[in-house]
């Protein structure tokens, strides 16, 4: 047992630093063995988890796909050990937190207030908004946001690795235009594009095994608040395509209906980001490993 957890734990240092043998020195083993436990791993999955060259060594895709649950694994055993040696006690601190404003009124709100019942002498504040927060400059803890950050020098943890996007309508609207059986007939609907930074998100894309298709929708509104844009889609005002965390509690109810769910839309993965792993505290941990409860990690 021990030692399949070192051989994470060298997997997952590999995989940061690219190099076996700066991983060995750092875990004061021989590069042999580092280069067995790697090894080991893949004979176990079945599967090579990197791309060896005579300098370096890069992920495949199995690899990278690892790495987000490894990461997840580690990270709560390392928040149990820490629990424990507290002897468990309260957790305390004040938590500044950037949630995008769809997701965290509708989602993240309610999870963060069970979160903070559970540990009264937290303190939270937040900035609910969409457009991109700049996390070295502006005074939060961590920011939680869709898509793989564009500062490869972020710490991007996973909450929801394989959210996707997802083309929806409400009834009333469909029973007025019609239920459009192919991304392609979108010319002829109303559709509702989210703006960020100025930019209109106005090319939607999908998949279906090995098609792929890009389409360019018009609509007679655009909002820079997703929020906004799923009031909107409720409303019978057009078609969306929405983060499917966004809109699981209304299509659950019937408020919002998916459309042509035999294509598949964009990824959407959900990340915490902090700017350094140091700040990654166990009030933090606590919390990632609150959310991660209860965010669904899977389409269903």
């Amino acid at each position: 047992m021990l030692r399949a957890l070192q051989d994470l734990q060298i997997f997952v240092a590999t995989a940061r630093q690219g190099n076996l043998s700066s991983v060995a020195r750092a875990m004061n083993l021989t590069p042999a063995a580092t280069s067995a436990a790697i090894k080991r791993l893949e004979l176990q999955l079945g599967a090579p988890l990197f791309v060896r060259s005579t300098r370096s060594l890069r992920l495949t895709k199995d690899g990278e796909h690892y790495l987000q649950y490894c990461e997840q694994a580690l990270l709560q055993l390392e928040l149990g050990e820490n629990l424990l040696r507290s002897g468990r006690e309260a957790l305390q601190g004040k938590l500044h937190l950037s949630l995008p404003s769809d997701l965290g009124r509708n989602l993240l709100a309610p999870l963060l207030d069970g979160f903070m019942a559970a540990h009264p002498q937290v303190e939270l504040r937040l900035q609910m908004s969409d457009h991109l927060t700049n996390i070295y400059r502006q005074p939060v803890d961590l920011v939680i946001r869709y898509g793989q950050p564009p500062d490869s020098a972020l710490i991007a943890l996973p909450l929801s690795p394989e959210n996707d996007r997802v083309l929806c309508a409400a009834p009333d609207y469909i029973a007025r235009y019609g239920t459009p059986t192919h991304p392609q007939e979108l010319y002829r609907h109303n559709c509702l594009c989210f703006m960020l930074a100025d930019t209109v998100h106005d090319h939607w894309r999908f998949t279906r095994a090995e098609e792929f298709i890009s389409v360019n929708v018009k609509g007679d509104r655009v909002a820079d608040d997703g929020d906004m844009v799923r009031r909107w889609a409720i409303a019978g005002d057009g078609i969306a395509y929405k983060s499917r965390l966004d809109i699981t509690a209304d299509l659950a109810a019937g408020r919002l209906l998916q459309l042509c769910p035999d294509w598949q839309g964009e990824a959407a993965p959900l990340y915490m980001l902090l700017p350094d792993r140091r700040q990654l505290t166990p009030l933090i941990k606590a919390l990632r490993s609150h959310l991660l409860q209860y965010l669904p990690q899977r389409p269903v």
